[in-house]
């Protein structure tokens, strides 16, 4: 197995109004390519922080994080942009998805950023939509989907770009039963595809997906 994130005594610290806050502190942690690890831990134990610094939209304020062996600390924000685009894919609660474009044109998004030939998005896209079984979505704006449909969504963009990695917050809170475990099925098929899945969950049913549980509590790692 290769070694994909290394994480090494990193802490995250904010200054608020005087005070300092430590949201991650001393966070040793190593992520096999391959893997699918679940965070768990209550409100405000540091999940989604962590999980926002693993993908590069935040930064820890100390300690060491390689990415597939680069050090991303050192790296310069365009880089860090660049690669994050590159090899990272990202399943928001709240789906995130841009309320004026189609299913369609939000699943192109990222081809975009990568500045994909049109020919290439054009059938990257209708692979996604045929995987999701929403071809017929296609032309519909977010707010004419469900909560399932429009994770779908969120999940067929995440992937369009064929990342290493998926970083999912809490990718099913907005979901009923059903609608969560077809995303989690998902995620799991995802996986044994090959995908190395991070996901933050308060739920031990979503946990149970990965093959290891990392337990945060008051932004340290209790056990994993």
């Amino acid at each position: 197995m290769t070694s994909l994130i290394d994480i090494k005594k990193a802490s995250k610290i904010i200054k608020s109004g005087g005070n300092t806050f430590k949201l991650l502190d001393t966070i040793d942690l190593q992520v096999e390519e391959g893997e699918f690890i679940s965070l768990m831990g209550p409100s405000g134990s540091g999940k989604s922080t962590l999980l926002n610094c693993i993908g590069m939209l935040d930064g820890f304020t100390s300690g060491a994080y390689h990415f597939l062996n680069e050090s991303v600390v050192k790296m310069r924000e365009k880089n860090r942009v660049k690669l994050y685009k590159e090899y990272i894919g990202f399943v928001f609660q709240a789906y995130h998805l841009i309320d004026e474009l189609t299913v369609e044109e939000n699943i192109e998004t990222p081809l975009l950023y990568k500045k994909v030939k049109s020919s290439e998005r054009k059938a990257l896209v209708a692979d996604m939509l045929d995987r999701f079984n929403i071809v017929g979505k296609k032309n519909l704006f977010p707010e004419q989907l469900s909560g399932g449909q429009q994770q779908l969504v969120g999940v067929a963009r995440a992937l369009i770009g064929s990342p290493k990695l998926i970083l999912a917050d809490e990718p099913t809170g907005n979901l009923n039963s059903n609608q969560s475990k077809e995303i989690m099925a998902l995620f799991a098929q995802l996986n044994k595809e090959g995908v190395t899945i991070i996901q933050a969950t308060h739920s031990e049913e979503n946990a149970s997906y990965g093959s290891r549980i990392v337990n945060l509590l008051d932004g340290k790692i209790v056990k994993s």
